[in-house]
């Protein structure tokens, strides 16, 4: 039995980037061998075990033959007869098809050294069509990698571009296509993740709202530059749309809620948060009231930062002021003058106008 560092973690030390995960492949061994000295097994398609201490991943080498349609369309055949290289042979770009002995000895079947050095995105081998996921995974390295100045290449864009073209991208689960989009968007360039969707009319089918918005990607850009969280980012990427088409995205996405509430709060409040100063109190007191900042600051507050990454111009701090004027009057003092129920609403907003005006 022997035990090697594969994927990401290789591809990383060798561009010399922090290492978060590490993954290894088993091969030469059984699961009951695994199971013996205190693996646990996870998942029912794959033999993936993690490790009793570090609780890295460890895979018993595997090779994988298409059955059926999709990501999940394949019989996988793993035994202590399969090779690494045959292992490393169903990974989807060379650069991810590397691995490392325990003494550090690199393995690089594929070329995927040398693509390093070129700053290249290129495919194992054929079998890349066999799976849809490899469009959005290849443009998400492109997004991981774009600062460092790696491109896809032109074969493997062009197989990108015939799973496109193919229907089988249908097939991917929302659950999949957030999770990509979702990396995606803590990169340091999550536009070139949009910019390579696009290339390969992948973006038609899996975000066809925003491959018919124009500067979606620009958006995205501007959110980024301002070093913006992933939710905040997201919502930038939806300005423009109408809050139906937003709220078509993220049920197409299945958008986590705090993704979700975000991005149509940005499409219905944009424009109001721009200008204060063509609104009157009541104008005012009415964004403040549908944006339900009242009662859910820390998203008024993600809102404003949005406003900040979109329009640094704007004067976001007339919302956080605004804001801490309203909370400054005394609801108590109003229900102590011996008024109740819908007057003391009336009453409280009467107060807080004179403080937006």
């Amino acid at each position: 039995m022997k035990t090697y560092l594969v994927g990401g973690a290789v591809r990383d030390r060798l561009l010399d980037l922090p290492v978060h995960e590490r993954d290894w492949v088993v091969v030469g061994a059984t699961p009951e061998e695994l199971l013996e000295q205190g693996f646990r097994q996870v998942g029912r398609d794959f033999p993936v075990f993690l490790h009793p201490e570090s609780g890295d991943e460890y895979a018993l080498a595997r090779t994988e033959r298409k059955a059926g349609r999709g990501h999940t369309g394949f019989e996988v055949h793993s035994d202590p007869s399969v090779t690494l290289e045959q292992d490393l042979m169903r990974r989807d770009l060379t650069v991810n098809a590397m691995a490392e002995t325990d003494h550090g000895e690199l393995i690089d079947p594929y070329g995927g050294q040398a693509d390093l050095a070129a700053r290249r995105l290129r495919h194992v081998s054929p079998a890349f069509v066999e799976d849809p996921l490899r469009v959005l995974r290849v443009a998400r390295f492109a997004a991981y990698l774009h600062h460092l100045g790696f491109t896809v290449d032109s074969d493997t864009l062009a197989l990108m571009r015939s799973l496109s073209e193919s229907g089988e991208l249908a097939t991917l689960s929302a659950e999949r296509i957030w999770n990509e989009m979702a990396r995606a968007l803590q990169t340091g360039n999550p536009e070139e993740f949009l910019a390579v969707l696009e290339a390969c009319g992948a973006d038609k089918a899996l975000l066809p709202e925003l491959s018919a918005a124009p500067g979606a990607r620009d958006h995205l850009g501007r959110a980024t530059a301002a070093n913006a969280e992933p939710e905040i980012r997201f919502a930038a990427l939806c300005s423009g749309l109408e809050r139906d088409q937003v709220e078509a995205l993220c049920e197409r996405l299945h958008a986590p809620n705090r993704f979700r509430e975000l991005a149509v709060q940005w499409a219905t409040q944009e424009q109001s948060l721009r200008g204060p100063a063509q609104l009157d109190a009541a104008g005012r007191l009415q964004v403040l009231e549908k944006t339900d900042a009242f009662r859910r600051p820390e998203r008024f507050a993600q809102l404003l930062d949005t406003l900040g990454a979109m329009h640094p111009e704007a004067d976001a701090d007339f919302w956080r002021n605004a804001l801490a004027a309203c909370k400054e009057v005394d609801i108590a003092a109003i229900a102590v003058a011996g008024v109740s129920g819908r007057e003391v609403g009336m009453r409280l907003r009467a107060e807080r106008m004179k403080r937006l005006g």
